[in-house]
């Protein structure tokens, strides 16, 4: 009698299958509402319907069998949870195209997404191992900075309603280089405090019940302090400021375990930003709509002024709990509905209720993505996936806090909704990265995965 010998472990195919058919949902519960928009609208289901489902079914299937193949034991969760936040994104497009208001269109938001899904997948097959990443700390701090700074440059550098925040490349058209350096300086952050958490975790004067961080450790944070501020002043972008300054105060706390390090942080961030509401006219702005919105005087005011915030809260109000129904309210008189101003535009169709649920879906993506973090199996990895799982967090509280007034408007979108290429593709990629991480982190190890190959031939 011969000696069996192990034969490799099939792929988790009930873990798949389960992926498949939420991803099924997913596409389903997008189909409804892009027919609820047209019944509302035209009294009919959309012409397009059918090719608009299958183009997305089929972008959704190819990344499903890119994942099944590359990263088999990732999160099943994620790639549903991005499609139907990215679909409702698609019909909320849809939808506002159709009131001729705004020069939005699907067609070419879809054309965003399906380059998106091609990064995800480009970005599964080439990078296979995340750890990789680590030797790039210090380039992928360079490359995040000087795409950071980029719309500074003459020539390519183009100023967008005030703001200096976006890039002109010929045959692509405009692109916002922020939403890539803040993928590329993540990864410098989580190298960078991977090589220094000994150190900065080290405590030196106690203050009350805090262990004060030593005064020679201060250097990394007011360095990104300074930086953002730099953004903050130079570049008029109040929301790369936060994001930035705000991702590394976590990671950092992620790293040492340290209160302190978030309370500095804190102090300086707003100190930061008093510093500059008293120089820049600009930043002044932003709180005196945030402080008094009702305002008639800055209603009216033709730059900076509130009209926009007003317009988003009343188009909250009048959606109310259940909302006036897709395709049924006036989403076109709110300024900027299709990118900055979305999520009240979703709020008067589909009401509280709608926008509780789409903040629970993105709860649940960023949990998954925590979840990850927890399961990592080395401290880059923990810090990588914990510092992506924070800034999508992180952006979402800014753009919801902003339009509904709980802080200052900032000029963020709403991830994998608002229209424009770079979010998206750069949500994408970071969606692509995080499965990566995953997949590495609930993959059994080698010797478990051969033990239950040897089980599995013996039963047989």
């Amino acid at each position: 009698m011969s000696t069996p010998s192990a034969e490799p472990v099939p792929l988790p195919a009930k873990r798949r299958m389960a992926q498949l058919a939420m991803l099924a949902l997913a596409i389903v519960i997008v189909m409804i509402a892009y027919a609820n928009v047209g019944l509302a609208i035209d009294k009919q289901i959309p012409a397009g319907m059918l090719t608009y489902g299958l183009g997305l079914g089929g972008l959704m299937l190819a990344a499903y069998l890119v994942l099944a193949k590359f990263a088999p034991w990732a999160d099943p969760l994620i790639l549903p949870l991005v499609t139907l936040i990215n679909g409702l994104g698609l019909v909320m497009i849809y939808r506002l195209e159709q009131s001729k208001a705004f020069g939005a269109s699907a067609s070419t938001q879809f054309m965003w997404t399906a380059v998106g899904v091609v990064m995800f997948c480009v970005t599964l097959i080439v990078l296979r191992d995340h750890r990789a990443l680590q030797r790039l700390t210090y380039t992928a701090g360079a490359v995040g900075l000087f795409l950071l700074i980029s719309p500074l440059l003459p020539i390519i550098g183009k100023d967008v309603n005030g703001a200096r925040i976006w890039i002109e490349i010929p045959g692509l058209g405009q692109l916002q280089p922020a939403e890539f350096a803040k993928l590329a300086l993540i990864v410098f952050f989580a190298g960078y405090l991977v090589a220094k958490r000994d150190v900065l975790a080290l405590a030196g004067r106690r203050l009350l019940f805090i262990d004060l961080p030593r005064a020679r450790d201060l250097g990394p944070v007011l360095i990104t302090w300074g930086l953002s501020l730099g953004v903050l002043i130079m570049q008029k972008d109040l929301g790369s400021s936060l994001l930035i300054f705000g991702t590394f105060i976590a990671m950092l706390y992620i790293a040492t375990q340290r209160t302190s390090w978030v309370l500095i942080g804190i102090l300086l961030f707003i100190g930061g930003a008093i510093l500059a509401g008293l120089l820049f006219d600009h930043v002044y702005a932003r709180f005196e709509v945030f402080l008094n919105p009702g305002s008639q005087e800055l209603f009216d005011r033709e730059l900076g002024g509130s009209a926009q915030l007003m317009q988003g809260l009343f188009a909250m109000a009048t959606g109310g709990i259940f909302g006036t129904g897709l395709g049924q309210g006036n989403p076109e008189l709110i300024p900027l509905a299709i990118s900055d101003f979305i999520f009240p535009a979703t709020g008067e169709e589909l009401g509280l209720a709608g926008l509780m649920a789409l903040l629970m879906i993105y709860a649940l993506l960023v949990q998954r993505g925590l979840r990850t973090a927890i399961a990592a199996r080395d401290p880059f990895s923990k810090l990588l996936a914990g510092g992506l799982s924070f800034i999508l967090a992180w952006q979402v509280f800014i753009i919801v806090g902003g339009v509904t007034n709980l802080i200052p408007l900032t000029g963020l979108v709403t991830p994998f909704m608002s229209q424009g290429g770079s979010a998206l593709l750069a949500n994408w990629i970071l969606i692509a990265v995080l499965v990566r991480m995953s997949d590495a982190a609930r993959k059994p190890p080698p010797q478990a995965i051969q033990d239950e190959g040897m089980t599995q031939v013996f039963q047989r």
